[in-house]
This record gives C-alpha cells, sequence and structure tokens, in this order.
C-alpha cells in the first residue's frame, strides 16, 4: 500500500466525501489532497534541500492533517505535537529537530526564535500557492515519514523515527483488522488520542486508507460525556479506536451501548492491557460488534499482533483465571521470546518479547547510543530484518502471544508509555525534592496510576500541602498523566544491597 497514492484515489473517485471532521470544521478528500500539495510546494520552494523534519503544533484540527501530508509530500517527515503537551516538553522537541518551520495550527504557544506559520498564514499559503506540485518530492520507502516523541529516562523525550515503509506496511494489516478494507470503506471511524500519540496512527491513517471519514474529538469534549455521547451519536460510528482506559470511563455511563451507537462493528484496542472485565461490559452493551485485541510498542509502529476476542474465548480464558491473549503476529513481523542471555526460549517459557520485521523503526533521532542498546539487525529464512528489544515480558503458547508487563522500569498508564525514571528526572528539578522514586499502583494486572515516594525540604507545610505543591509545580513540566496521583513524603528512601533505590521495599508500602 501507499498511502499518499490512496488518498490521490479517494480525491479523484469520492471528491466530495469528508475525510476529516472536526467539531464544524470538515475537510474533503479533495481538499485534503489539493491543500496538501499546495502546502508541499511552498514548503519545497521555500526551504532548504536538507530535508529537516517540521514540528506540527495543535490539536484535533483538520488542517493538522494537511500538514502532515504537506511535509511527507515534500520530502520531509513531521513531529506531531499536541496544545496540551507542557511548553517546556515542548521546546525540547522542538530543539531537538530545530526545524525550519513550525506549523502551529493552534494554540497560544510563543516558540521564540523560530520560523512559525500558524493557520491563517497556512491557508493564505495554500490560496496563493501557484506552483504544481511534483510527486517527485515525496518520502521514499526508506525515508522517515514521522517522528513520536515518547517518555525518555533522561528526563527528556525521545523522538521515534517511522520510515514511509514501516507505515504501509502497518496499514497493509489494520485496514483489515475486525473487518476487510472493502467493509471498512466509506465508513465512521472515532479518533481519541492526540495525534502526538501513536494511538491516533491507527485511526487516522487506517481510516484514509479506506476512503473514511475520522471524526476527531478534543480534549474538552471528551470531559464532558453529554457532548461526547452526543457526538457518538451524531457521527454514527462504525470502527472504534481507542485506549481500554477510554472505554472503560465510556462503561460507567449506562448509556454507552448499542442503543446509542446502534451501527458500531468493530472495537479496536491497542495502548495497554485490556481485561476481561471490560471486554465482558463490551460484548453485553454491543453484541454485535467485534472487540480486537492488539499489541505493539511505538517504534514497531502501533501494533504488531491482533485477536479477536469472541465471547467463547472470554469465557475459557475467565475459566482459567488468565489474562487475554494479545494475538498472533501480523504478516512481516516475527515475534520471538528471549531470554536473559539472548536465547530464544521455547513455547510457554517467560522472556522478554523481541519483534522482528518490516514495520520496526530505523532507530531514535539523533540518539545513536539508544539506537544501539534497543535496535538490531538479524537474518531470518534468509531475509534481513530489523529487530527491537521491546522490554516487555511475555511468552508464546499455541502461536498467540501473552504480554506480561514491564521488565525494566517502563509502564503504561491510560495507553500512555511512560519511563518512570522520566518522572523522577523530572521531580528533581524542583528545588524542594532531593529524592525521588516512582512506582505504579497495579490492580487487575493494570497499571491505575502512579505514586511518588520523595524526601526534601517541605519546611512548615503538612504532607497534603506539600503534595499539592509538587503536583502543581509538575503540571507546568510534565503532561497531566505523568503526574503521580499520590506523592509521599518520606524521612529517607530505603536502598537495597545493590545501593539501589529499594522499590521493592517501597512496593509493599503503596
Amino acid at each position: 500500500m501507499n498511502i499518499l497514492e490512496n488518498i490521490k484515489y479517494y480525491a479523484a473517485t469520492s471528491e466530495s466525501r469528508i475525510a476529516i471532521k472536526s467539531g464544524d470544521s470538515v475537510l474533503t478528500y479533495k481538499q485534503l489532497e489539493e491543500y496538501s500539495n499546495r502546502l508541499a510546494a511552498w514548503i519545497n520552494r521555500n526551504l532548504s534541500s536538507n530535508k529537516v523534519p517540521i514540528v506540527v503544533y495543535g490539536h484535533k484540527n483538520p488542517y493538522m492533517i494537511v500538514c502532515f501530508l504537506a511535509c511527507v509530500k515534500s520530502g520531509r517527515a513531521y513531529c506531531p505535537q499536541d496544545i496540551f503537551i507542557p511548553d517546556t516538553r515542548v521546546m525540547d522537541t522542538a530543539e531537538c529537530v530545530n526545524p525550519e518551520v513550525i506549523f502551529k495550527v493552534e494554540g497560544d504557544m510563543d516558540f521564540d526564535g523560530y520560523n512559525v506559520k500558524n493557520l491563517d498564514s497556512i491557508k493564505k499559503i495554500i490560496e496563493e500557492e501557484q506552483e504544481e506540485y511534483c510527486p517527485e518530492w515525496a518520502t521514499k520507502p526508506e525515508d522517515v515519514y514521522y517522528i513520536l516523541f515518547t517518555s525518555g529516562s533522561t528526563g527528556k523525550p525521545k523522538g521515534v523515527k517511522i520510515t514511509f515503509d514501516c507505515l504501509n506496511n502497518y496499514l497493509d494489516w489494520s485496514v483489515n483488522l475486525g473487518s476487510s478494507k472493502q467493509d471498512k470503506e466509506g465508513k465512521n471511524f472515532v479518533n481519541q488520542a492526540p495525534f502526538s500519540f501513536d494511538l491516533s496512527v491507527m485511526d487516522l491513517y487506517t481510516s484514509l486508507a479506506c476512503g473514511g471519514t475520522l471524526h476527531t474529538m478534543t480534549k474538552k469534549m471528551q470531559e464532558d460525556y453529554n457532548a461526547m455521547f452526543e457526538h457518538f451519536k451524531q457521527s454514527d460510528i462504525n470502527v472504534w479506536v481507542s485506549t481500554p482506559s477510554f472505554a472503560d470511563m465510556c462503561l460507567s455511563d449506562r448509556k454507552f451501548s448499542g442503543e446509542l451507537i446502534p451501527n458500531l462493528e468493530v472495537f479496536l484496542f491497542c495502548g495497554e492491557v485490556l481485561t476481561t472485565a471490560t471486554v465482558s461490559k463490551l460484548h453485553q452493551r454491543f453484541p454485535k460488534a467485534k472487540v480486537i485485541n492488539t499489541y505493539g510498542p511505538t517504534e514497531s509502529t502501533v501494533a504488531v499482533t491482533d485477536v479477536e476476542i469472541t465471547p467463547e474465548l472470554l469465557e475459557n480464558i475467565m475459566s482459567q483465571g488468565k489474562s487475554l491473549p494479545v494475538g498472533h503476529e501480523k504478516k512481516g513481523t516475527i515475534i520471538e521470546i528471549h531470554g536473559e542471555q539472548g536465547e530464544i526460549l521455547e513455547e510457554g517459557q517467560q522472556g522478554e518479547i523481541i519483534i522482528i520485521g518490516d514495520t520496526v523503526s530505523t532507530g531514535y533521532y539523533k540518539r545513536d547510543d539508544l539506537t544501539k542498546k534497543a535496535f538490531f539487525q538479524c537474518e531470518r529464512n534468509g531475509i534481513k530484518y530489523r529487530a527491537y528489544h521491546t522490554g516487555d515480558a511475555g511468552y508464546l503458547k499455541e502461536g498467540q502471544l501473552f504480554y506480561n508487563g514491564r521488565i525494566d522500569l517502563q509502564v503504561k498508564l491510560h495507553g500512555y508509555r511512560i519511563e518512570v525514571e522520566d518522572i523522577e528526572n523530572n521531580m528533581l528539578r524542583l528545588p524542594q525534592i532531593s529524592h525521588a522514586v516512582v512506582l505504579p499502583n497495579m490492580k487487575d494486572g493494570k497499571v491505575k496510576s502512579l505514586t511518588a515516594f520523595v524526601t526534601g525540604d517541605k519546611g512548615e507545610k503538612s504532607d497534603l500541602e506539600f503534595s499539592r505543591q509538587i503536583k502543581t509545580e509538575l503540571k507546568e513540566i510534565l503532561p497531566a498523566y505523568m503526574v503521580p496521583k499520590k506523592i509521599k513524603y518520606v524521612d529517607n528512601i530505603p536502598m537495597n544491597s545493590n545501593g539501589k533505590a529499594d522499590r521493592k521495599y517501597l512496593g509493599g508500602l503503596l
């Protein structure tokens, strides 16, 4: 598949069909194609030939997609940044990329020192551009298509590079998840995740590849149940893409059912553990819809395994008291379980999940040191592949992959991947904190929240006042989902025999 050719096809054959809808703002396939072509022509004429990635800043606006496509049509990768990411973190990304231009579609952030084009400027460029777009400018299969910045252990985000080939190979698989590409053609997809989060790649590009309509939900809408449910009803959603946590939130209201969304055909879940309790409720509320569980990190282009959780499979899993499988690997992917010495383990043995295949990232942007640690080249059946150490624990049984959590200190919370050392390093930037250890609070095999144990100078403040102050200050430098729910002040952090913080002991205090 070539996603750019797909969009071009639908622009020609279904030009008036809506491609992206966010509130009252809509773009048809014809507009998406023409606008991105014009903006790509401007980029090609006005920026250098070095093809430095371009930062696109905003939140759910359809013109963000115009910018994404314009970047890659000009041969440049794009780096999406959401307005709800703290300014300091956005600037960390901008400083890493050092883009020649930043497309600021929404938001009040002031990118001092950068060439910024706001939405009015972008629309003016599109309106006035006369040069004809040349397809030869576009990103080549081996070139980087997008860079997503995720949590990094140094306290700075790290950029995952995904090539055009990776995305197209992923889409060859994702368009048939739960139902065929033909069945999805022209259907309505829901978008929950911000475009800076890799789950959005599943809904955005799968929808565009199928000629569907993507209905985005702003953060404000997701905080208003009545508005959100009315959105589901009016949008006549057919394909649902979200984290399990978001579905859980919706399920807390009895109105979330097949009566509200009668034509919902398939749930696609990724980003964190899907529990048997969630699936059981979905089967009861949406008996006509399929529930698909998938697995994969950002470094392997969203997901690489899938399984339909049928009522029969759910009953079997629940009777055994086990967690749900995450499925079989897609075509072009090999899943192996490695032991501590790098040996391939036999079926049923737990070890580190290794992903080998045609959607594995080429590495981290400008971080060869991290790339060498996490990625490697290998040969399987006479074919050379890229491979990735996920840091996830799991095992294979009868061809199915089962995920058993993180090996290292990385956790998944509400679908976001977080390295707790990232939070700890940022907490140490606060003058009143001298030591911080962050731990996940687990329930039913799922991370429900984070707790931080800290030492330092809290002055005359009570524990509650100190905690509130720390949370307030952390929200200035970290995304809200990374701020610990609980902050516990302690006189000292216990150490283990290796001289490291005794996380196991602290875990007993949660």
